[in-house]
């Protein structure tokens, strides 16, 4: 019999956590939609669980999961992506300094500039696509937080994880990734020295566009990750144990639909690569990607299913080839099993930083030439 100990993430992620429910032998692990649990004649605890605000079995078998999927100690479940941002940023000291990128993740960047509001924590954005701006950035002594994507949401720039690692704590600092796009198909932050990761499971890791969730994971049980456990606590920010089974379920099939959007990506940034009617195609897959080096060192699983087309003209006309598509879906979010479509700088608002001819694709798992076809009609459109 092989060494449990030694089994590879993907079959772990395949087999929930190699799960055999004790009592039935069932092979799917059980929903726990209990809120409170009883106690003994000598009022002990029956099982682990007290209140599901704190715990539940549910969420420690998908907790579980997830940590072993990054390489972690730990992982934490949260009813959504924010809120997982939300405590981790509950930890960062009031009076200290934060870098992000400028172009990010908009949620992340406008609860960064509230709390720059509230709590008078300092936050520079640096250029992503300027591979000094964070060692210029940071203030040793004084900042406590760097926060980065390895593919810069929408445009794909790469920040180097390596050396991001190096610079923060350097610096005195930690470093959080948001790995939601890259998922630890790809790429394994803590590997390349990350303190925390983050997911906004709503999107790949479930995969089914059904499921609003967020995960923080940790390299350590430290000071901070208990503050993280207690601001879960206090805040409630704690997901349904429905969902959390759902979400569950997706990340058993999360390694098979990340490698398809992985593959169809590239085949659709290669095709449209130079395209008469696009400005550029952005997919860090691409050779002449310049953050391509890095990429392909960084994520060994792939590129990603995200990719962004730069349409010739500008908002209107890559608006028009939004809704012009009929296989891709022109919506918001990433990461299902169907393609969609979006204008980000619509979604975003009137701060959004992003180019008004950009289109973000989240590339699903359909048959390639099928939204090759699709966004070439579409182009013609214009």
């Amino acid at each position: 019999m092989s060494d449990r100990n030694n089994i590879s993430p993907r079959t772990i992620a395949a087999q929930a956590g190699h799960f055999i429910d004790p009592e039935t032998g069932g092979v799917s692990p059980p929903i726990h939609p209990s809120t409170t649990y009883a106690r003994d004649a000598d009022y002990e605890l029956i099982g682990a669980s007290s209140y599901s605000r704190t715990a539940n079995p549910t969420y420690a078998q998908l907790e579980s999961v997830a940590a072993t999927l990054e390489g972690g100690a730990a992982a934490l479940v949260f009813a959504s992506g924010m809120a997982a941002i939300t405590a981790f940023f509950e930890t960062v000291p009031s009076g200290t300094h934060v870098c992000a990128p400028h172009i990010m993740y908009h949620g992340t960047q406008d609860w960064l500039r509230r709390i720059s509001e509230t709590r008078k924590i300092e936050v520079t954005f640096f250029d992503a696509g300027d591979p000094n701006a964070l060692a210029d950035a940071v203030r040793p002594g004084e900042t406590s937080a760097v926060w980065v994507e390895p593919l810069v949401n929408p445009t794909w720039d790469i920040i180097d994880i390596v050396k991001a690692a190096t610079i923060a704590h350097d610096a005195g600092a930690v470093l959080a990734v948001d790995n939601t796009v890259a998922t630890p198909v790809c790429m394994r932050p803590m590997e390349l020295g990350a303190d925390i990761v983050m997911h906004s499971a709503t999107k790949f890791l479930n995969g089914h566009s059904d499921v609003m969730a967020g995960l923080l994971i940790t390299r350590e049980m430290d000071t901070r990750w208990e503050e993280i456990k207690r601001a879960r606590l206090l805040i409630g920010a704690i997901c349904g144990p429905f969902e959390a089974w759902l979400l569950l379920r997706g990340m058993r099939t999360v390694y098979l639909r990340v490698e398809r959007s992985s593959e169809n990506a590239l085949k659709i940034a290669s095709h449209f690569d130079g395209h008469a009617k696009l400005d550029a195609m952005l997919y860090p897959g691409l050779p002449g990607h310049p953050g391509h080096d890095i990429a392909r060192v960084q994520m060994n699983g792939g590129f990603g299913g995200m990719l962004s087309l730069l349409v010739s003209g500008g908002a209107d006309e890559a608006k028009r080839v939004a809704t012009a598509c009929r296989v891709f879906v022109p919506a918001t979010s990433l990461g299902g099993v169907e393609s969609l479509i979006e204008h980000r700088s619509t979604v975003e608002g009137p701060e959004s930083a992003v180019p008004k001819n950009l289109l973000r694709v989240s590339v699903g798992i359909e048959d390639a030439d099928d939204l090759i076809g699709d966004l070439e009609s579409a182009l013609a459109a214009i």
